[in-house]
């Protein structure tokens, strides 16, 4: 038994902010002791970068004094260990300090600081020479759990101002010091700045500096404590009151208030996860609806007939019978899981039935979310919350596809073979109905009368149709508005890593939305979503990105009074706007595929009046919302108040997947390290390919297959061309990313989509130095994208061109194409390679435009006369080898490759064995025979060689 202690009675009496010092003092040492160990033992090693050493750099980063050196790791790593001890016991000691009766977050906030000790054991016991991966996987994780820590601490912190006031610039400090710290990586990483690493490097010293600060902190709530362990003040007991406390307790009645003032549940959280994973699976569905039909007009070269097929869209019509629509809403748990014949339509091998099955799901999909929203009209707070979930399940599919390079692992066109988890999403989605439904609606609830429409549904459903579309064509992948303001290199905007930054203002907005409601903040978004949209139609670089960001806050700001105006004026509102919607997707494809459809050249380059129509028809919707005041104010019709203190489960979902994002954005930045396949040779190997939009003659994604023939064959560098699927009907993809990321390349994604191009693309392992984008003559046809990039290759400056032609039946296009191509060939002072898409038979019409005296290039084989379509032309550089490589069933285009060797003149025309061919300039012999995966060296069987 043991022994009784009275009060004032100690055994041991130890303050409990030693605690804090011992672990300040450990902390500092580990990182300040491996700093000085490695300035005095290695200073010129610890300061070199992969670009540049001292004098450019004179400063080491935190992660190269820690690094792999001994004995600076070892002194790292000792004062960690010490610090492990005071670090639990901090942890504890904050828990006993804030742990209260009725309230959860005490513990998760105990759990996140154990997590956050444990993954900082990781990354410093794990390096990155031992494991890559791991060290990565614990970095991240630290990372991401320092948001929640700190921001939990400041939440719990006792009323104590002095310990407030550090932590809170502490913690200003740290977030604000990754603004410059993330600008100086870039300038290093990206453009190469000399001596950006080493201010970059001063930014990651102060973050330690800050993080280890802010525990530090707690030494001024700890004073209070002794250990024994005594509690003198009762502070453990929860008597005393927390600045969540005092905020509350300041926005009581407010919809702050109303949202957070109440007690966690995980009960109402796994309820948001699942309506929130049902929005998920309705943007997963409706974003593939497009890339199912587009398959059909692909192989035809025109209208199939399957294009109907978007229609299915306008089910929501259903609702307008009373009969129909009381059964629905009685059975919408059995429309939702009969919407999934969307997910499992990728068991569907036939193309035709695999689109039948997504179209019913989707019209499934949106009948249920129609009459979900419908049924609610009656209650306010739930029709919120239902519009909240679809809202941030955008936000989900963006992340997934972020997280999976712009591919939804549950679409139709994915299966386990290139990386689908559909049988995952299909078991989330089945058991997230069966949570979200579990109850059924009571739709006999009516509009307050002061609250009816005073509008025709017509206008609703206009305003309806542009969210719609806006959320469909502009946020339901983050990098679709980066590729609208890249312009090439140098980088001068943001990248497809950078998608982040939109994700995150999605969240900015949907959050806007719930704390700034009514008429007047409805009119200040449609006006600033108009300037957005200006901006980021007419600008490039990072200042049309901020029209992107603009118009990604106010379009996810404006979701909820639009939807919940549609709903007010009657379920004929959703069919209209599913109806328009169609319209608008129309017009988004007919102002590139002009030159296929009917009445095309009426839309031709018209995105800007697209974008116009998608503004006025927001305008619309906002003119027809009702004015009354905010729905977290109303009444039920009991009469009794009903704030929306279940959305705060919504915003913790929310804030959960922006952290997926966050790590997701550190995972996919590029190295830029890349390495040529045989540098020791200074060969190039080029090739270029139509990769017809990704999608393969069965209706599969095909990057992973196009991944693993580029890197069979060793290209350095080549040239896509059909590469650009920001669209709609393509998905709103982009497959350079997850090529260039997982290849190890630069990648220019070309002209962005509102050029209104078919694409074209250049991948490099040599770095891009310049990069141009040109839109050819076309005055009759479809436009004919270039890129003309400069590389270094080896030391040397190379320039490559990749561009795509117009077609056979424009013949003066092609021939004003020609000559514009001969004479920018002509004036490069450099070895130039062409890697291109010409429409022309070799030694006929325009061939003797782009090979001969006007272009100063040569083919790379004249005597190879069964071409039209792809060709390779290069200057000033020798020709060593060249191979047609047969393309399997991933596209209707071969791959042509050839190498060249930088630093050596033109070689002639003659021929020789392989066997005269060094080592390092063969192509592989892999693929001849029969090859591999129906991969093969065709036309002539095997590959050429130069002397």
């Amino acid at each position: 038994m043991a022994p009784k202690v009275r009060e004032g009675d100690a055994v041991v009496a130890l303050s409990g902010k030693w605690i804090s010092w011992a672990h300040t003092a450990m902390a500092y040492s580990a990182f300040i002791g491996a700093l000085v160990t490695g300035l005095a033992l290695h200073y010129q090693k610890i300061v070199e970068n992969e670009y540049y050493g001292y004098p450019q750099e004179w400063f080491p980063s935190v992660s190269a004094t820690i690094g792999d050196r001994y004995p600076e790791r070892t002194v790292f790593q000792f004062f960690i260990a010490m610090t492990s001890g005071p670090r639990l016991l901090l942890v504890s000691l904050w828990y006993i300090l804030t742990a209260r009766p009725n309230t959860s977050l005490p513990k998760i906030i105990a759990g996140v600081g154990v997590f956050r000790t444990l993954s900082c054991g990781g990354w410093t016991y794990v390096t990155s020479t031992d494991d890559h991966g791991w060290h990565d996987i614990f970095m991240i994780s630290y990372l991401v759990a320092t948001l929640p820590w700190t921001l939990g601490c400041l939440a719990l912190s006792p009323n104590n101002p002095k310990a407030v006031k550090y932590r809170k610039i502490l913690a200003g400090s740290f977030f604000g010091t990754l603004v410059p710290l993330v600008y100086y990586f870039i300038q290093h990483k990206v453009h190469k700045v000399p001596g950006a690493y080493t201010i970059y490097a001063f930014y990651e010293w102060a973050l330690v500096l800050f993080d280890v600060g802010f525990d530090a902190v707690t030494a001024l709530d700890f004073d209070g404590f002794e250990l024994i362990v005594r509690d003198v003040k009762g502070s453990s007991r929860g008597k005393t009151q927390q600045v969540a406390d005092a905020v509350l307790e300041k926005e009581k009645g407010k919809p702050i208030g109303n949202i957070f003032g109440a007690q966690f549940l995980w009960v109402n959280a796994l309820d948001a996860a699942a309506d929130v994973y049902n929005g998920f699976v309705f943007w997963s569905m409706l974003t593939s609806l497009g890339l199912t039909v587009w398959y059909f007009p692909l192989w035809h070269m025109g209208i199939s007939g399957y294009e109907v097929m978007v229609m299915c869209t306008v089910s929501p019509f259903l609702l307008v019978n009373a009969s129909i629509r009381s059964l629905i809403i009685q059975k919408v748990r059995l429309v939702h899981l009969l919407s999934l014949s969307g997910l499992l339509a990728y068991l569907t091998e036939t193309p035709e039935y695999r689109l039948f099955s997504v179209a019913f799901g989707v019209s499934m999909s949106c009948l249920a979310w129609a009459a979900t929203w419908y049924a609610e009209r009656s209650q306010l707070p739930r029709l919120e919350s239902r519009i909240l979930a679809w809202s941030i399940g955008l936000v989900a599919s963006s992340v997934a596809k972020f997280a999976f390079r712009t591919n939804n692992p549950i679409w139709p066109i994915m299966h386990a073979e290139n990386g689908g988890w559909n049988k995952m999403g299909l078991l989330l989605a089945a058991l997230a109905i069966a949570r979200s439904t579990r109850t059924v609606t009571d739709n006999r609830g009516a509009i307050d009368p002061a609250d009816r429409p005073k509008t025709s549904p017509f206008l609703a459903g206009l305003g309806l149709a542009g969210l719609l579309f806006g959320l469909h064509s502009l946020l339901s992948d983050s990098s679709t508005m980066i590729l609208w303001v890249w312009e090439g290199f140098p980088v001068r905007g943001p990248i497809a890593a950078n998608g982040v930054l939109t994700i995150a203002a999605m969240a900015v907005g949907i959050l806007g939305g719930i704390f700034f409601k009514g008429p007047l903040s409805n009119w200040i978004n449609l006006l600033l979503a108009g300037v957005g949209a200006f901006i980021v139609t007419s600008h490039h670089n990072w200042f049309g990105y901020t029209g992107a960001l603009l118009l990604a806050v106010t379009l996810m700001a404006l979701t909820t009074p639009l939807v919940t105006s549609a709903v007010r004026h009657g379920p004929m509102t959703f069919g209209l706007g599913f109806l328009i919607y169609n319209i608008l997707v129309l017009a988004h494809v007919w102002v590139v595929a002009y030159a296929f459809v009917p009445g095309g050249p009426l839309m031709r380059e018209h995105t800007d009046w697209v974008m116009t129509a998608t503004v006025v028809f927001l305008g619309a919707g906002v003119y027809a919302s009702p004015r009354a005041e905010s729905i977290t104010t109303k009444r039920t019709r009991s009469g009794k108040a009903a704030p929306s203190r279940f959305v705060s489960y919504y915003t913790y979902v929310l804030l959960a997947i922006q952290l997926v994002a966050l790590a997701t954005s550190y995972l996919r930045f590029p190295t830029n390290d890349y390495v040529p396949y045989h540098a020791k040779d200074k060969v190039i190997t080029a090739g270029i390919w139509t990769i017809h939009f990704s999608l393969d003659n069965d209706m599969w994604s095909s990057e992973r297959r196009m991944r693993d023939l580029i890197k069979e064959l060793e290209i350095d560098v080549i040239g896509l061309l059909e590469s650009d699927l920001q669209r709609i009907i393509m998905g709103n993809r982009d497959s350079t990313q997850y090529l260039a990321e997982d290849l190890g390349m630069y990648v220019d994604y070309g002209p962005g989509p509102d050029k209104h191009t078919w694409g074209s693309a250049l991948l490099s392992k040599f770095p891009i130095m310049n990069s141009t984008h040109h839109l050819l003559p076309s005055p009759m046809g479809e436009l004919a994208p270039a890129i003309h990039a400069t590389l270094d290759a080896y030391g040397e400056l190379v320039d490559v061109v990749v561009f795509h032609s117009g077609q056979e039946e424009d013949a003066e296009d092609r021939r004003l194409q020609s000559e514009y191509l001969a004479e920018l060939m002509k004036r490069s002072p450099r070895p130039l390679i062409l890697m291109s898409y010409l429409v022309t038979k070799p030694n006929e019409g325009v061939y003797n435009t782009y090979v001969g005296e006007k272009s100063g290039m040569k083919d790379i084989d004249q005597s190879d006369w069964d071409r039209w379509c792809e060709y390779i032309l290069y200057k000033g550089i020798r020709r060593s080898g060249y191979a047609r490589v047969s393309r399997s069933t991933i596209t209707d285009t071969e791959l042509q490759v050839g190498k060249f060797v930088v630093g050596q003149p033109e070689s002639s025309d003659e021929q020789m064995n392989e066997e005269q061919v060094p080592e390092g300039l063969r192509f592989p012999s892999l693929f001849r025979g029969q090859g591999v995966r129906d991969h093969r060296y065709h036309v002539f069987d095997e590959p050429r060689y130069f002397v």
